[in-house]
């Protein structure tokens, strides 16, 4: 069941112990900012564009109350707002204050920096092959775009 330190890493172990790696960023990144995680990954989605509660619980994969209350939270820091959604008056859609677009742009430049450093050991031919297989799973499993 387990591995040599040194020897090969199965795709399972691989695939699990790098999200740990991603969410050491967010953490890493969101403290630096004086946001959760969470909060990091729902300035990071609405960079693009207001979104609609389902939309949002959708992309994040939250269910409505986690959601509810995530958004709950980060509109008492002052960093999203609850607007009217127009194509459906008894909706609404959540968008970035411009106090919250300057922390997501920040949140975004720095956790983008430090996931890029992840792999810095690897040569440019590495990286880009890990940017295709990555991709493909990505695309295969229908992951919602929530960072470019």
């Amino acid at each position: 069941m387990g591995r040599a330190e040194n020897g090969p890493m199965g795709v399972v172990a691989a695939l699990v112990r790098s999200s740990f790696l991603v969410d050491a960023v967010y953490a890493e990144s969101g403290r630096e900012h004086g946001i959760t995680p969470q909060q990091g990954q729902l300035l990071c989605v609405l960079m693009a564009q207001p979104y609609g509660m389902g939309e949002l619980g959708g992309m994040l994969r939250l269910a409505k109350s986690s959601l509810t209350g995530l958004v709950d939270r980060t509109a008492r820091r002052g960093l999203v707002r609850r607007e009217p959604d127009p194509a459906d008056g008894r909706a609404v859609r959540i968008a970035l204050t411009p106090a919250g677009a300057g922390v997501a742009e920040r949140f975004y430049a720095e956790t983008c920096r430090r996931i890029e450093d992840l792999t810095a050991g690897l040569g440019e031919a590495d990286r880009a092959a890990l940017a295709a297989l990555l991709g493909r799973v990505v695309l295969e499993n229908k992951v919602p775009e929530v960072f470019e």
